[in-house]
């Protein structure tokens, strides 16, 4: 027998986790599931053995409805996140020490499994079967929080929702993660140019509660990251860094750490237009910011809401 209460949900991102902890707030018991080491999806920090910090997802967070707006002065109470004014004096939150802090807060307490790849969801006669390698899970819930496009992968494409999924647009992104030896400038602490290859640069140790080594973050456009998504990593790290050497005045040879991440689905370019689907059983959700907007508030209003709707019918 499936438990009538037992609820799966797929991806460890904001969408994923403010959906959890709604539904735990609850007194609901939610499984996490992520094919990631950690918790935070596009909420991500890397460090290095070398002392260095990069941000390499989300580069901030803004807050315009009080909802997420009150969570956001929680996790300032909790010192995990802070302001961070960068060099056009605009108010944007980050995570501390990292981005992904702000996903471990929300994951504090729940029950989350790392590096479980979901390969298929089906329905069955009592619920869903979730596929992760040769293990077959059974929930009576699924609330599936990855990007579109690899939600339809999970889904298949007979499923209903399919049509949905496949009007939603994602662009992808190229990441380029950088530090230099010292005495190289330090001409800004963000530059936005959406006209560049590279169109947004930060200096991500000017962040607050950053580790003192200057470590550079610079992220593509959606078209040259669109024209350069299959190269190898080491090839698309060596054309960014020839960009962003150009960028800074910064001395190529200078440079003593560089690599590049590859975003397949980072940012929405055509949303869903509303916060969620739903299949016909009541189910089955599917949300993130692509159902509404490319922003990290928008991830969270859709967990939120999904939770919102499950619970009314429960």
């Amino acid at each position: 027998m499936i438990d009538e209460r037992s609820i799966a949900v797929i991806g460890a991102g904001m969408a994923g986790l403010s959906c959890a902890r709604r539904l735990a707030s609850a007194g609901l018991s939610p499984v996490i599931f992520d094919k990631g080491r950690g918790v935070g999806g596009r909420l991500a920090t890397r460090r290095t053995f070398e002392g260095l910090q990069f941000d390499h997802g989300a580069q901030y967070v803004t807050a315009r409805k009080d909802g997420f707006r009150q969570l956001l002065a929680e996790m300032r109470q909790a010192s995990v996140a802070d302001v961070w004014e960068d060099s056009a004096c605009s108010k944007r939150f980050v995570g501390t020490p990292g981005m992904n802090a702000l996903a471990k807060h929300l994951a504090e307490g729940l029950d989350v499994r790392a590096n479980a790849e979901i390969s298929n969801i089906s329905g069955s006669t009592a619920g869903w079967v979730i596929t992760m390698g040769t293990e077959k899970l059974n929930f009576q819930r699924v609330v599936i929080t990855v990007p579109a496009q690899q939600a339809a992968m999970l889904l298949g494409p007979t499923h209903a929702l399919a049509a949905d999924l496949e009007a939603v647009e994602i662009n992808p992104c190229l990441t380029l993660m950088a530090a230099f030896g010292s005495g190289q400038p330090e001409p800004f602490v963000t530059r936005r140019d959406p006209e560049d290859p590279l169109s947004w640069i930060a200096l991500n140790s000017a962040k607050p509660a950053r580790p003192a080594p200057p470590c550079w973050v610079a992220q593509a456009g959606p078209k040259w990251s669109a024209a350069h998504l299959e190269a190898a990593p080491a090839v698309i790290a060596q054309q960014m860094l020839r960009l962003l050497c150009d960028r800074l005045g910064t001395d190529p040879t200078s440079v003593r750490y560089a690599v590049a991440h590859r975003w397949r689905y980072a940012n929405v370019a055509e949303p869903l237009g509303r916060p969620f689907l739903r299949d016909e059983t009541g189910t089955l959700y599917l949300g993130g910011d692509w159902c509404l907007e490319a922003r990290v508030e928008a991830a969270w209003t859709s967990g939120i809401r999904i939770a919102q709707d499950m619970l009314k019918g429960m």
